[in-house]
């Protein structure tokens, strides 16, 4: 299986980046072909300047993102919860990629079919500071529901699973050393 992952971080060295790693490692040691993503090395414009009426250029490491996301068979997004949403650049970087095939269909008898990635689905590793049980409970889980409906179900992709961890900055380093077996675990399984 060929498995696309996007550590949506705008830092490096985070906890995040340590969880997206475990889930290609352990992708990798079950004989996955696995690209991994840190769009805090990456260099690209995350904004549409011309929003979807002309086509934005996508710079070289857009160009290779969206080409594997064209070919991956499975898709990881793995995110901090800011401000109740995902950061950003990593909506910024959703939007560039997507930018040339929505642009395409604009004004085809296909303008209202966005189901342009099917046959394949996602997995969301999403951490935040709060419990998660909050998140989903009280807050509806918004960024969760933005990303699996709106963004990936709209364009094809089926199903979409989800890792959430809560209390990050005050769990103890045994607990997130589970977390990164957790997560290397699901990458072995590619689910």
């Amino acid at each position: 299986m060929r498995i696309m992952i996007v550590v949506g971080h705008p830092q490096k060295n985070t906890f995040c980046e340590a969880l997206g790693n475990a889930y290609g490692t352990g992708a990798e040691s079950a004989g996955h072909d696995v690209k991994l993503f840190h769009l805090a090395e990456m260099h690209f414009d995350p904004i549409l300047h011309e929003g979807y009426r002309r086509e934005q250029a996508l710079e070289p490491d857009l160009r290779a993102a969206y080409e594997c996301l064209a070919a991956c068979d499975h898709l990881v997004l793995v995110f901090p919860l800011w401000c109740g949403d995902m950061p950003a650049l990593l909506k910024g970087f959703i939007e560039r990629i997507l930018q040339p095939d929505l642009i395409a269909r604009a004004d085809t008898e296909n303008a209202m079919n966005w189901s342009i990635f099917k046959n394949k689905s996602a997995r969301i590793v999403m951490t935040m500071g709060m419990p998660v049980s909050i998140y989903r409970f009280w807050y509806g889980g918004h960024a969760l529901k933005l990303l699996t409906r709106n963004i990936l179900n709209f364009i094809g992709i089926k199903p979409v699973r989800h890792t959430l961890f809560g209390m990050v900055g005050t769990t103890k380093p045994q607990a997130r050393d589970r977390w990164i077996e957790q997560i290397r675990e699901t990458g072995r399984n590619a689910a």
